[in-house]
């Protein structure tokens, strides 16, 4: 009987601290997204004073470093490799955004040159994205009923 109060007792106090250690790790994630978002406000704003492309280009610049930063949060909380190709692909997006608006500055061929090299730089990198995350792990070896299954159906 004291055995059984003992146990109960410390699944109790383990479930309160791990409800408390989830709390926490929720205030931090949410205390770094508000510190993303806020650099992100400072980073818009000083692109107001700006005139023309200079404040599109550094919108995007902004635009970017946010994403970027939101992902790598996700990245952090959970290294999975999801999420790390979540980042890849974020700075990938945002690269090509200013570098499409760097194209903007150029006229006729040469505006049109700029975005199909921009276009063909981010396509490049986002296969190799693709393929680094893409390496699905190995197959475990078949044992017991499943290796009798796959050798009665020639799966190997």
């Amino acid at each position: 009987m004291k055995l059984q109060l003992t146990s109960i007792a410390l699944a109790v106090a383990f479930a309160f601290a791990s409800a408390a250690q989830a709390q926490t790790d929720r205030k931090v994630k949410n205390a770094e997204e508000e510190r993303i978002e806020a650099a992100a406000k400072a980073d818009k704003a000083k692109c107001d004073p700006m005139k023309g492309n200079a404040k599109d280009i550094c919108m995007a610049e902004a635009k970017g470093k946010e994403k970027v930063a939101k992902a790598e949060l996700d990245a952090k909380n959970d290294a999975s490799p999801r999420n790390q190709r979540k980042v890849a692909e974020a700075k990938l997006a945002a690269e090509y955004d200013v570098a499409k608006e760097r194209c903007d500055d150029q006229k006729g061929d040469a505006k049109d040159q700029c975005q199909k090299a921009a276009k063909d730089k981010r396509d490049q990198a986002r296969r190799q994205v693709r393929e680094q995350y893409a390496q699905k792990p190995e197959r475990p070896a078949a044992t017991g009923a499943t290796a009798k299954q796959e050798r009665k159906t020639g799966d190997k």
